[in-house]
């Protein structure tokens, strides 16, 4: 039997010996149950080159090789748009979204997402797969997203998503003075009264923690790095309007738009393991063009009003 050439791969070691493949599998390298039962569907499993059920035992030395990259049927409209690629192999693509494009199409926003424009790349290349995003960014927040290219690979960095072992740096310009060099903001949030969009500050909503350090103070706005430790919706925008700081152009959390026209936020960095080699990963993204001129007039102001 020749076996398929897209496989991911896993040399037994001493303490697998005598253990189930699926055993093996599901605790040693976290696959769910929904993917192991997945691999029962049709011949996808062979130890040493050869068929093998998941309920075998296996042994030091065996290579057991799953086959995971299925033709799927791609759930959305490819669309020839530009797409800023940081990152791309067979397990996963890395992109840095602009401003203004939503992440998943909607009622709203059916046409022209990140989803419609990574499809549409994807099928330009001959390949047709579902269309996976790791994690949403607001429409106007720029930056990072990570997009798992089969099953396997959205399984692995959802694990590593839902336990806190991926780490997300965002920068933002607040307004006013922060006189503190970093802190942690940990207030609850949720639903704010009559809007299904807007989050606030409340006692008895979800617990959110954010991390932020100064990087520069200018003349009435500060530029923050942040570091999420929970990821609740509109968590840095809620947490800036609660800390007293808004954000830039958030005119929806309180922030004025004279310098820009929409929340001056960016999602910089996205660190984790990769899913199949499980090396770290860095992925970091530039700011865009807005933001760049938004330094510019910063630096302007600062030089007229020493």
């Amino acid at each position: 039997m020749n076996t398929p050439p897209d496989l991911w791969e896993y040399r037994l070691q001493a303490e697998d010996s005598g253990q189930k493949y699926m055993a093996i599998l599901r605790h040693k390298f976290h696959f769910s149950v929904k993917l192991l039962q997945h691999l029962k569907q049709g011949e996808r499993v062979w130890v040493n080159g050869k068929f093998s059920y998941l309920t075998a035992r296996g042994k030091e030395g065996d290579t057991l090789s799953i086959q995971l990259f299925s033709t799927e049927e791609a759930n959305i409209q490819g669309e020839d748009l530009p797409l800023d690629i940081l990152y791309e192999d067979e397990y996963m693509l890395a992109v840095n979204k602009p401003v203004g494009q939503v992440v998943h199409p909607n009622r709203r926003y059916p046409t022209n997402t990140l989803g419609n424009a990574v499809v549409g790349h994807w099928e330009r290349k001959g390949e047709s797969r579902l269309f996976r995003p790791i994690h949403r960014i607001d429409r106007n927040t720029s930056g990072v997203v990570v997009i798992a290219k089969n099953q396997f690979a959205h399984q692995q960095l959802a694990w590593q998503l839902e336990r806190g072992h991926i780490h997300k740096r965002y920068h933002g310009f607040v307004e006013g003075v922060v006189e503190e060099d970093n802190g942690i903001i940990d207030l609850s949030i949720g639903f704010a009264p009559n809007s299904f969009i807007k989050r606030q500050i409340q006692a008895d909503g979800m617990s959110a923690r954010t991390l932020f350090r100064v990087l520069h103070r200018y003349t009435n706005v500060t530029f923050l790095e942040f570091i999420l430790e929970t990821g609740r919706t509109h968590q840095i925008r809620t947490h800036c309007e609660g800390f007293g700081h808004p954000l830039l152009g958030d005119d929806l959390y309180g922030g004025t738009q004279t310098l820009l026209s929409r929340h001056a936020l960016h999602s910089s960095m996205y660190a984790f393991l990769h899913p199949a080699t499980r090396l770290p990963m860095v992925i970091r993204a530039p700011f865009p063009k807005d933001l760049r001129l938004l330094l510019i007039k910063l630096r302007d102001l600062d030089t007229d009003n020493p």
